[in-house]
């Protein structure tokens, strides 16, 4: 979608859908009530009837007549002035780009920037609306035949901006990383959406080489036969029952000094987890094929980093395997030896993404990181202790998980920590191996993360649990059914932080 920001006469702007937005009551508002006199008080109409009461997320659309060159005014609510927020903002710019889209609007105008620049900073503000705007677009249709389906796309969003705006360079930056940050987002929807039988290890190794390539990132893949040679026990244990090999992905992206530490992501990609030989209920295994959105997220916020220039050493290490039945497949009570040397007892092959991590967190010591985060749809219990509104965090170090909570609330991606307390870490010990992969029904979130401790010992490290999180069943404001491509904004809004701090 192209991007504009115009500094325009709202009665002249020529659109097809031009969105303005009203809190609740009855505040008195120049921009509205500029457009309202221009359509003969028809907006001040439908308020004082009670038609539209200014909700948050409600709508209303006019049309013009020829009064004004927009064709459509779109007025969408934003809820209680006093209570409104980034998220809030998020939500009216996606559920007002969702209507205009269902309309068959092409091009779309917004004024919400402005609206809102009191209570957020310009920039701020354009980088939320087009957030809210794009991400509430995304349509994964590569295998629809309907092209009529395919053509109702929004092309053109402008944020108009009135003629008197002092420092609209800025407020285009702000639009501009949100348009960046979006497409990041995409990028990883789109992996995610994929299915098994298309995204494979090694379609995923492609798709990443081919992005990584256009923006200068540096690219490596691991077979095999070099996993081998590292002793990756545990990564190559969980492989073994499928036909397409395995891919370690590591992408190096130098936007910092030379002498910086880099901060590692280790993204669990399980391409599909039909749960191995210890294997899943057949209802719902078709989601399976978001096992590896952990994966995604650490790419695309490689590419978002690469995309916004950040000037931060950033690594993204994505362990990527099936987990099938199979004749060679791994099985309960085997013991692998990962990459650390540390013996693991197979109790469950189910808990499999906690394995192949294991791997890449030892893998990540050779970088001497600043901070390693993995980022996994690990646990089915961090969704019954968290739901499906926040992620789960755990880590050995407060600082790290305290500028990462911060991270989560300004970026909308919220987090919650969970205790890593030493008698969890008790219910992953084996009698026959260093350690067990599940810890038994309680607390499972945890006794996961506390198997992940085992392996993130050199470094300050955090584990965020997404899998409440990376697919949405029922479809958001800004994120519909399907791929959230969660993670993406968290990090790179976590590293901004860092740097300004």
């Amino acid at each position: 979608m192209e991007l504009k920001v115009l500094r325009k006469n709202l009665i002249v702007h020529k659109t097809e859908c031009l969105i303005i937005g009203r809190f609740e009551g009855r505040g008195e508002n120049p921009l509205i009530d500029e457009i309202d006199e221009v359509m003969d008080g028809l907006i001040s109409s439908a308020t004082k009837s009670g038609d539209f009461k200014g909700k948050l997320n409600q709508t209303v659309v006019f049309y013009s007549g020829g009064k004004l060159s927009a064709e459509r005014i779109l007025l969408i609510g934003l809820g209680n002035k006093r209570e409104f927020n980034r998220d809030k903002l998020r939500e009216a710019s996606g559920t007002a780009a969702s209507k205009a889209k269902k309309m068959g609007v092409k091009i779309l105008s917004t004024t919400l920037t402005e609206m809102t620049a009191e209570i957020l900073t310009p920039p701020d503000s354009a980088q939320t609306v087009v957030e809210g705007t794009m991400l509430s677009l995304y349509a994964f249709d590569d295998f629809k035949t309907d092209k009529k389906e395919k053509s109702k796309r929004i092309k053109l969003l402008n944020i108009v901006l009135p003629l008197k705006c002092k420092g609209p360079g800025k407020i285009e930056k702000g639009a501009l990383k949100g348009l960046k940050l979006s497409e990041s987002v995409y990028f990883a929807r789109d992996l995610i959406s994929n299915p098994g039988n298309v995204a494979t290890p090694s379609y995923i190794a492609k798709k990443t080489r081919d992005m990584a390539k256009e923006r200068g990132i540096k690219t490596r893949v691991l077979e095999k036969e070099d996993m081998k040679e590292l002793g990756m026990g545990a990564l190559l244990g969980v492989s073994r029952g499928s036909s397409e090999p395995p891919k370690l992905i590591i992408l190096e992206y130098w936007g910092g000094k030379e002498k910086d530490q880099p901060y590692v992501l280790a993204g669990k990609a399980v391409t599909f987890d039909s749960g191995g030989i210890s294997i899943k209920p057949s209802p719902g295994m078709e989601e399976m094929k978001t096992d590896m959105s952990g994966g995604a997220a650490a790419i695309g916020a490689v590419m978002a980093a690469a995309s916004l220039k950040l000037p931060v050493n950033l690594i993204a290490l994505v362990p990527a395997t099936e987990n099938l039945p199979g004749g060679r497949a791994y099985k309960p009570g085997d013991i692998l030896t990962s990459m650390s040397g540390q013996t693991i007892e197979v109790l469950n092959t189910d808990a499999e993404g906690r394995l192949i991590l294991a791997d890449a967190l030892t893998y990540a010591e050779r970088f001497k990181p600043k901070a390693v985060i993995d980022i996994a749809t690990l646990t089915g219990a961090c969704i019954i202790a968290l739901g499906n509104h926040a992620s789960g965090l755990l880590g050995n170090n407060e600082g790290l998980k305290k500028e990462l909570v911060k991270a989560g609330e300004e970026s909308g991606e919220k987090l919650w920590e969970l205790p890593l307390w030493e008698p969890y870490k008790k219910q992953i010990s084996s009698d026959v191996a260093d350690m067990k992969n599940v810890g038994g029904k309680a607390a499972g979130a945890i006794t996961a993360a506390a198997f992940l401790d085992k392996f993130a010992t050199k470094y300050h490290w955090a584990h965020i649990d997404i899998a409440g999180t990376a697919w949405e069943k029922k479809g958001k404001p800004f994120i519909p059914k399907g791929a959230a491509g969660v993670g993406i904004r968290l990090i790179i809004r976590y590293l901004e932080n860092t740097l300004s701090s």
